[in-house]
C-alpha cells in the first residue's frame, strides 16, 4: 500500500521519545538522533532501536556492537538537535561539539542535554527495508538529573520540528 494512501495523521497518537544513539569502532566515535528505540524486555532488560542503514552510526554500532542512549530533555535546545539529527558524521566530528563520557562497552555518552543514559551489547541485528533494528541487552543506565524527556510529538508540535530524510518519520514531514 503506497504512502498516499495512509492516514498520517493516525501515525501521529503513536508516542516517540528522541534520543541520541551513539556508536563507536577503530576509534571512530558518532551519534544521530533516533525517535524508533524502545524497551521490549524485562529480563534481560533489552531495548530495539532503528537506525537508516546508510548512517554512520548504523555502522558504527553495528561493527561495533554496542550503543549508548541519551534520554534529551524537553527545552533541548534546536541547535543541538540539529547537530546530531541534521549534521552527517562523515563529514563533522559531532561528539567535539558536546560533553560526553565513555561507557563500559567503549561507546560514548552524550551528557548535555540528557536526562539519563543507557548503554546497551548489540545481539542481534534485523534489516528492515530502508533501516537496521538492533536488538540489544542494557548493561548500565543512570538517571542524570529528573525532567520531562522530549517527545516526536513536543519536538515537531511545539518546536516545530522537522525529520531528516533518513529518519523512519519522514514521510510526515508531508503531512
Amino acid at each position: 500500500m503506497g504512502v498516499d494512501k495512509i492516514d498520517l495523521q493516525a501515525l501521529f497518537t503513536l508516542s516517540y521519545g528522541l534520543y541520541i544513539v551513539t556508536g563507536t569502532h577503530d576509534g571512530k566515535m558518532n551519534g544521530q538522533i533516533a525517535n524508533a528505540l524502545m524497551q521490549v524486555t524485562a529480563d534481560p532488560i533489552c531495548l530495539v532501536a532503528a537506525l537508516h542503514k546508510d548512517n554512520l552510526t548504523t555502522e558504527l554500532v553495528e561493527k561495533g556492537k554496542a550503543f549508548g542512549v541519551s534520554v534529551l530533555e524537553e527545552d533541548t535546545p534546536m541547535t543541538f538537535i540539529g547537530t546530531f539529527g541534521f549534521k552527517c558524521g562523515r563529514d563533522i566530528d559531532k561528539m567535539c561539539q558536546c560533553q560526553y563520557k565513555i561507557g563500559e562497552t567503549g561507546v560514548p555518552l552524550v551528557l548535555d542535554h540528557s536526562l539519563a543514559v543507557i548503554e546497551a551489547k548489540v545481539i542481534d541485528v534485523i534489516p528492515v527495508y530502508t533501516h537496521k533494528l538492533f536488538v540489544a541487552e542494557v548493561v548500565s543506565a543512570e538517571t542524570l538529573k529528573s525532567g520531562t524527556a522530549l517527545t516526536y510529538a513536543n519536538y515537531r508540535l511545539i518546536k516545530g520540528g522537522k525529520s531528516p530524510k533518513n529518519a523512519p518519520t519522514f514521510v510526515f514531514n508531508k503531512a
